[in-house]
């Protein structure tokens, strides 16, 4: 997050964040099931089987595992009933998982440096797909990931990408200006096939990062489009594959500017598509833009023209609390607010955009020790998970600079990866959509 002036982007936000939501409009009755919870046990439930009639809201937060199963000598063999799993706040939790990612692992790609992990007993995700399958449901992994770049502190990047990997699960990755981890990631796709979601930005190069972060506002929107689209696409790195990772151009947009932008949008749209490129739009602040802003003529034709495009074209969004022990402060005008996106896209009968949420988390400069995030984490991942278009959301910051904020959030990714191999979550089937009720994902 590039906002140095920290007090201006609180005012902003919180100004901004206290909008009312838009009215939830009213979906065909196929479109509207409970809500999901996580799935834990060998006849996985959550979100409701076709016919059934939904009660009550989703439990909390699913439980965080913080050690192994005790007592068990791991093998590949799938395992329905382990023995119980001890949690942070005292719970048993009962998961079907591998002792290893061997079982799993496709191709190797080429050896590193980087050392092998401990094993993590691990969810066979295959099996529990199947299992919710046949119950007219899909599966929703953990969807957090991380956002690097230069220097900073990535120890232990590779060896999250590298588990998530082998166990099928796709994960979140965004880097500034730092192409060689989206390469890693890439590569590892090619090989393993599993659909990760990689986000790269150039924000700087020589002078002042200004005019690589916005489009330059003075100009007509057609024109500022066309300057900022050659600037970004002649600097992708070569060894970067367009139709796989894709390209975030714009950062933290001025909010005055909806129908500028959406001309800006569409213009841009244009060019990235016809070059081959995976195009993620706006890279919206936490608590932006007003639901009014999505409205304007040119930006409801852009959010169609994305609707309609969804592995192209993507709607890039932060999502900050703003203040390190509230992860949920005003939801959902902060994180959350995707909600609103979707309602608007609902009301207007166009098909919800893919979402990336290119910066998570709490401010530009902390995050809670690892025992509080990962609560806080739960809390998102179950928020995030029944709907598909939101592919993923990148912890805020594992690169240089921002009161050296790499050194806390670097502690965040070896229970990341942990909780990620052993939780997961109910969806609906496509063509079903979730309902937009944001009071059933309150903390």
């Amino acid at each position: 997050m590039l906002r140095w002036l920290i007090g201006l982007l609180l005012v902003t936000a919180v100004t901004t964040c206290q909008s009312p939501p838009v009215p939830t409009p009213t979906l065909p009755p196929a479109a509207t099931p409970e809500a999901l919870s996580q799935v834990t046990a060998s006849a996985p439930t959550g979100y409701p089987l076709p016919g059934e009639t939904p009660t009550g809201y989703p439990p909390p937060a699913p439980p965080v595992v913080t050690e192994p199963y005790p007592g068990v000598t791991p093998t590949a063999e799938l395992i329905f009933t382990p023995p119980p799993v001890t949690t942070l706040d005292g719970d048993d939790v009962y998961l079907p998982y591998v002792a290893g990612p061997e079982a799993a692992t496709p191709t190797p790609v080429p050896p590193t440096t980087v050392p092998s992990p401990t094993p993590i007993p691990t969810v066979d995700f295959a099996a529990v797909r199947a299992e919710l399958a046949a119950q007219g449901l899909a599966l929703s992994p953990v969807k957090i990931g991380f956002h690097t770049g230069i220097g900073g502190n990535s120890e232990g990047l590779e060896v999250w990408m590298r588990a998530l990997d082998a166990a099928g699960i796709p994960f979140f990755l965004k880097s500034v200006d730092n192409a060689q981890p989206i390469y890693i990631a890439q590569e590892l796709m090619k090989q393993s096939g599993v659909p990760h979601v990689l986000v790269y930005r150039k924000a700087s190069q020589g002078g002042s990062s200004y005019d690589w972060n916005v489009p330059n506002y003075s100009l007509p929107a057609v024109q500022a489009a066309e300057i900022h689209w050659q600037m970004h696409r002649d600097a992708f790195p070569p060894e970067l594959d367009r139709s796989l990772v894709w390209l975030e151009t714009i950062n933290e947009v001025d909010k005055n500017q909806a129908e500028w932008l959406g001309q800006f949008a569409l213009k841009t749209a244009e060019l990235a598509l016809a070059e081959g490129f995976r195009w993620a739009a706006f890279g919206w602040a936490s608590g932006e833009p007003e639901p009014t802003d999505w409205q304007t003529p040119s930006m409801l034709a852009f959010l169609r023209l994305a609707g309609n495009n969804p592995d192209r074209l993507a709607i890039a969004l932060h999502e900050y609390s703003y203040l390190v022990d509230d992860i949920d402060h005003e939801y959902p005008y902060k994180i959350g607010r995707f909600q609103t996106l979707f309602q608007i896209a609902d009301q207007y009968g166009i098909p919800r955009p893919t979402v990336l949420i290119t910066e998570w988390g709490w401010t530009y400069e902390k995050v809670p020790a690892p025992e509080q995030a990962i609560q806080d984490i739960a809390w998102a991942s179950r928020l995030y998970a029944p709907y598909p278009q939101v592919k993923g959301a990148a912890i805020w910051f594992l690169g240089g600079q921002f009161a050296d904020i790499a050194n806390l959030a670097q502690q965040l990714i070896e229970p990341v990866t942990r909780y990620s191999l052993q939780n997961y979550f109910s969806a609906p089937q496509p063509p079903a959509q979730a309902p937009i009720q944001p009071e059933v994902y309150h903390p």
